[in-house]
């Protein structure tokens, strides 16, 4: 039996996300570690494709009841999706050591915190 398998599709904020952390790393450490990092992101993203559903709640989300987003990980990067229908579509990808939550209410929720 074939696993279904379903299209990702990556927001311009997200794709803006992961081109900031590359270049971060690019600058302050070296192209090969941004490539590394940059890799792993993408496969973290492409595994989402036939598991969707493996990702979990964004806490900072859970505790204000909002409950149709989901995360997973590259640490300490984060990566916030939804599941529509037969989609993913990706918001953020984004340092879990940052204010994740001012910027989760003001991407997904369009709310300034």
């Amino acid at each position: 039996m074939e696993k279904m398998r379903y299209e990702i599709f990556v927001s311009e904020e997200a794709e803006k996300d992961i081109i900031d952390i590359w270049s971060h790393i690019a600058l302050n450490d070296c192209l090969e570690n941004a490539d590394y990092v940059l890799n792993g992101i993408e496969k973290v993203i492409s595994s989402l494709e036939t598991m969707p559903r493996r990702g979990h709640l964004p806490p900072e989300l859970e505790r204000i009841s909002v409950f149709n987003y989901l995360e997973v990980h590259y640490k300490p990067y984060r990566i916030i999706y939804q599941i529509c229908g037969t989609s993913i579509n990706i918001y953020c990808v984004m340092d879990g050591r940052r204010d994740v939550q001012s910027v989760l209410c003001r991407r997904l929720l369009k709310i300034e915190y």
